[in-house]
């Protein structure tokens, strides 16, 4: 780590050099009294920001001068605080020596199988220290470690283990049934199972824990370079089935640092992450703050809502991230109880609405809470610094015209921008909403976009000739609003992806196993709003004239094959699926109507996860849109 304190000194001389900077360009642009206003108001955010940003960015370079992968500033944590706890896991504590030991023997034992670099091995495990140890220990040999979201089964779970070319999988004892319903389709893939309860081996599997035991606490790194991959992270996928992202020790290292720097977290701090490790959010912007930082973290094997406070009294956390809903669950678990005397002060996160956010503030009395947007695999970060509620981020006033981020104009009902008479893309104006875009600079860690294992869908991603001959731009699917003190806020979801209950859902996936059930029907799935809701529930529509649809086998179907936040909430019988003059199904329109019973006159059905059937909405619509019917 580089050592840059944040002194009130330097952040008054770089808050007096912005603000003349930004009077030069108020002049210079004629708008003098509203932009005067604009910068007197913003000033501190701008101040903030770019001190932090700026640290951000010195850091990452000084790191990529050096060309330090995870695993060597891992090394160099272990050495400044090898006897620190690390990890703090129910009673259990890690220290970073600990983790080293484990991950050293992990990367003998995979040694003496003769893995090398390049080769892959897929993870799919619980929360809990041995997830980072282990994924670590095969980063230090260059083998690639997939991060497998533990709610897959079925296709999409062997589909995540092909699509890496996994020579071996390592599992967690509470996943031997998902594993043993792929295990005939898994070829030659070794089988290491890490005992956590008290079962059994399953059968061709070896007992990891074993075969790791008795191995040297040492090796030597053989982790080449900072440009190289060490992990696959999943996201949706507009083909039908999971992407796996390439995650580079260049990218892993400046997303933990940009949180380190912009929420404002020390080392003094201990960070709690009760959310999936499989994901980004915990698996690489949290732990990172561990592996580079030196930030001990508190591990939760699975999110509760009613043990989120109790957790953070018990391992006096001062920092935590969130998801959207994660803040609804909290609240909804702990009404009413607002003397919690827990000593978190800052929260950082994405998908917080505005009335949950106010809500929970007031609650909880928590003094910061930075809301931000990103993507695993994107090169558009952003961060909310200084609390504005609602926003998501900001572009620096003072740079916002050598920013790589634009909101250009979008045709959602062809999915495609919109292009002047020359072919080049138009920026949006202050409060038009628009697609957020971010060019990519190969050179730069903060613009990079590495793209996924698949080349077809890593060109899907990318926009070229946006506003001149020859420029990249990485495609978020996210339309964002900008407004005139330059804060940016998300509006919403474009394309074949929605996001319901904190995960990414791919409406091309869905659509690919409601064929299957159902057989040759015309059909669409798309993300509908639910009122008091983060994110959109899937809603699937297709086309009924006869009356044949078995709407329990369709959930018996979607049941076994999908994790439960992927199986459609609704469903939508039609005589005939409303169509554009080209023939493309209009998803737009059928989003707007929603679920409605009152203005839609065909059948409208919500699953019953207990008796996992399709059932007539009218029957509990009053219930649900009051909020007694739970999701």
């Amino acid at each position: 780590m580089v050592n840059l304190s944040d002194k009130s000194s330097f952040l008054k001389e770089v808050g007096v050099a912005s603000f003349v900077l930004a009077l030069i360009w108020i002049f210079a642009r004629g708008r003098r009294y509203r932009l005067f206003y604009i910068i007197y108001k913003t000033w501190r955010r701008e101040t903030l920001g770019v001190w932090r940003g700026a640290k951000t960015i010195l850091t990452a370079l000084m790191i990529e001068m050096r060309n330090e992968t995870i695993p060597k500033l891992f090394q160099k944590t272990v050495r400044r605080k090898g006897n620190k706890i690390a990890f703090y896991f129910e009673d259990e504590q890690w220290t970073f020596n600990k983790v080293d030991e484990y991950s050293n023997k992990v990367a003998n034992y995979f040694l003496c199988l003769g893995y090398k670099k390049g080769d892959s091995v897929a993870l799919l495990l619980e929360n809990r220290p041995e997830y980072v140890a282990i994924w670590l220990g095969l980063a230090k040999i260059g083998v690639v470690t997939a991060l497998i979201n533990n709610n897959l089964v079925s296709k999409s779970l062997l589909h995540c283990i092909s699509i890496v070319n996994a020579k071996s999988i390592i599992f967690g004892s509470d996943f031997v049934n998902a594993v043993a319903d792929i295990q005939s389709e898994l070829g030659g893939t070794m089988l290491l199972q890490l005992n956590t309860s008290s079962v059994e081996v399953m059968r061709n599997a070896l007992d990891f824990q074993k075969c790791i035991s008795g191995r040297p606490k040492t090796v030597s790194l053989r982790c080449g370079d900072m440009n190289d991959t060490i992990l696959y992270i999943f996201t949706s996928g507009t083909t039908g089935l999971p992407k796996a992202a390439k995650i580079t020790s260049s990218k892993y290292s400046f997303s933990a640092l940009g949180v380190y720097y912009m929420v404002g977290i020390s080392e003094d701090d201990i960070y709690y992450s009760p959310l999936p490790l499989y994901h980004a959010s915990a698996g690489m912007l949290s732990l990172g703050l561990c592996l580079i930082c030196g930030v001990p973290i508190a591990l939760r094997k699975k999110f509760s809502a009613s043990a989120f406070w109790s957790d953070c009294i018990k391992y006096n956390c001062t920092v935590t991230n969130y998801i959207g809903e994660t803040c609804r669950y909290i609240l909804a678990a702990h009404r009413g109880q607002t003397n919690i005397q827990h000593k978190v002060r800052s929260m950082w996160g994405n998908g917080l609405k505005t009335n949950v956010w106010k809500e929970f503030v007031h609650t909880f009395n928590v003094p910061n809470i930075q809301e931000g947007y990103g993507s695993t695999e994107g090169n558009v970060n952003i961060i909310n610094v200084d609390g504005k509620i609602g926003a998501v981020g900001f572009i620096p006033l003072i740079i916002s015209k050598f920013s790589p981020l634009r909101i250009i104009k979008y045709n959602e009902d062809i999915n495609e921008p919109i292009r002047d008479n020359n072919g080049f893309c138009i920026e949006c104006k202050d409060g038009e909403p628009g697609l957020m875009v971010g060019r990519i600079y190969k050179a730069l860690a903060s613009s990079k976009f590495e793209g996924y294992i698949d080349q077809k869908e890593t060109n899907k991603k990318l926009f070229t000739n946006v506003f001149k001959k020859g420029d990249l731009y990485f495609n978020t699917g996210d339309l964002m609003v900008k407004d005139e003190f330059n804060y940016l806020y998300f509006s919403d979801r474009i394309g074949d992806t929605f996001r319901w209950k904190g995960e990414n859902v791919a409406t091309a996936e869905i659509e690919f196993i409601a064929s299957e059930i159902l057989g040759p029907v015309d059909l669409v799935v798309y993300g509908v709003e639910v009122p008091n809701t983060e994110g959109k529930a899937g809603m699937l529509a297709a086309v009924d004239k006869e009356n044949t649809i078995d709407t329990k086998k369709l959930a018996t179907g979607f049941k076994s094959q999908l994790p439960a936040y992927a199986i459609p909430l609704f469903v939508r019988l039609v005589d005939t699926m409303p169509l554009t003059s080209t023939f493309k199904v209009q998803k737009t329109l059928l989003q707007k109507e929603g679920f409605d019973i009152n203005s839609i006159k065909d059948p409208l059905f919500i699953f019953d996860s207990k008796t996992v059937d399709y059932v007539p909405l009218v029957n509990v619509y009053d219930d649900f849109i009051s909020g007694k019917r739970k999701l």
